[in-house]
């Protein structure tokens, strides 16, 4: 009277598709967020290592903080040397250099 009945539970599939339900919308939004937000990020920092990577002497280049100058001189893979006025020659660090408005001088050949 005063003890409901026990109803069977089925047993089986239907708890691995509760959980394979359960799971779905983690893994739907972890897709979206990689197509939309770490892909292209890894895209830029791909671009961005090319660009400077490909730096010259004789490229206008801004830096990240708003400053315009000249390659001068690119000393290592970490730095290099532009001119920000005329006798003004500041080291920096090409990471730093955020756009290259224009290429400079051609490649010497060596031979």
């Amino acid at each position: 009277m005063f003890i409901t009945p026990a109803y069977a539970q089925t047993a089986g599939s239907s708890g691995v598709n509760e959980m394979m339900l359960n799971i779905l919308p983690f893994v739907l939004i972890f897709a979206v967020m990689y197509f939309m937000i770490i892909r292209p990020q890894r895209q830029r920092v791909k671009q961005h290592q090319e660009m400077v990577n490909a730096l010259r002497r004789g490229d206008v280049v801004v830096t990240t903080g708003g400053i315009v100058g000249k390659v001068v001189k690119v000393l290592d893979d970490a730095e290099a040397q532009i001119e920000i006025a005329d006798g003004v020659k500041v080291r920096i660090v090409r990471a730093m250099i955020s756009d290259v408005r224009s290429k400079g001088e051609p490649a010497k050949e060596n031979g």
